[in-house]
């Protein structure tokens, strides 16, 4: 049998161990709820510096924020650039989708299913993503970004709106239930876009109303303008050409969301692929067999000097 000092001393660290598991629940961190913030295309609603309002599908409902009034333009096809910026990190990954007339369009979360202790342990992913959905598992992470992250994704080719929604929805891991936050943005999908070097005159239809085209509001739409237009829509642009316009205006579109610094690095590496395609596609139109018609070549050229000239 224990003795009596034996007895207090076992109970003196029976006592001791349940204090410090008691103080040990009491310190043990929260599991911090991640967030991120939707840099482009602009969102339809303000965010703070953590993301906030993202937390109410399907679009961060749950107040908080001031709508932007901002619409995005794009055309059918184009690949867009999409940017987050996740300021607190959580495992997972993203799935961007796109509802055309209302936002009861968007597909609904995808079907989760816990693992072990993680209520958050995986999510259902659609590969082929098949619309609504455009892309899903998309920046697929087990570590923190360094920095705002930037991907690619097309819109579809048959599809044109004024109005339409743009849905980013972020899947966490490791992470207490809901295991979504979601940032939508307002976009506007337009079929017709037009180079601003073009000559043709406006059309003046029977009833005498002139019917004038939209300038393209970006470098990467008057590139795509002039490559698809009709000076060039029965050439073949030779790979080295292409790969020039399609770099420069993704270099700007990084410019957007950099620092100072970095943004005239990159402005500058875009003028200079801007310059070296529109030389390129002169020297394309040349010799006993040219590779570039002289019109689709010419259309390069005045294009590419004017986006330069811009920069």
């Amino acid at each position: 049998m224990l003795g009596l000092e034996a007895i207090r001393r076992t109970r003196r660290q029976a006592l001791g161990g349940v204090f410090l598991l008691g103080v040990a629940g009491v310190f043990v961190p929260p599991l911090a709820h991640a967030h991120f913030i939707l840099v482009t295309p602009d969102s339809w609603m303000s965010q703070d510096s953590l993301g906030l309002p993202e937390k109410l599908g399907p679009c961060g409902d749950e107040g908080g924020g001031t709508p932007t009034g901002k619409v995005t333009v794009f055309h059918p096809g184009q690949a867009i650039s999409v940017t987050i910026d996740e300021v607190i990190f959580h495992p997972g990954h993203y799935r961007v989708a796109l509802a055309v007339n209302d936002r009861s369009e968007l597909p609904v979360e995808p079907t989760v299913t816990p693992n072990g202790g993680d209520p958050c342990g995986s999510a259902a992913i659609q590969n082929p993503p098949m619309f609504p959905i455009l892309a899903d598992k998309v920046l697929p992470h087990t570590q923190a970004f360094a920095g705002p992250q930037t991907f690619k994704v097309r819109l579809p080719a048959d599809v044109t709106c004024t109005r339409c929604t743009l849905q980013v929805l972020e899947f966490m891991s490791s992470h207490p239930a809901p295991c979504f936050y979601h940032h939508c943005a307002d976009i506007s999908i337009q079929a017709a876009f037009v180079s601003t070097t073009s000559t043709t005159p406006p059309t003046v239809p029977a009833g005498g109303t002139t019917t004038a085209t939209r300038p393209c509001p970006t470098p990467r739409c008057s590139v795509e303008a002039v490559v698809q237009g009709p000076a060039c829509g029965a050439d073949t642009i030779p790979e080295a050409i292409r790969r020039k316009l399609e770099r420069a205006p993704e270099l700007l579109e990084q410019a957007e969301t950099s620092h100072p610094g970095k943004a005239r690095v990159l402005r500058k590496k875009a003028k200079r692929l801007f310059e070296r395609a529109g030389s390129a596609a002169l020297r394309a139109s040349r010799g006993q067999k040219p590779k570039l018609s002289a019109g689709c070549a010419a259309s390069i050229k005045d294009t590419t000097d004017r986006l330069a000239g811009e920069l």
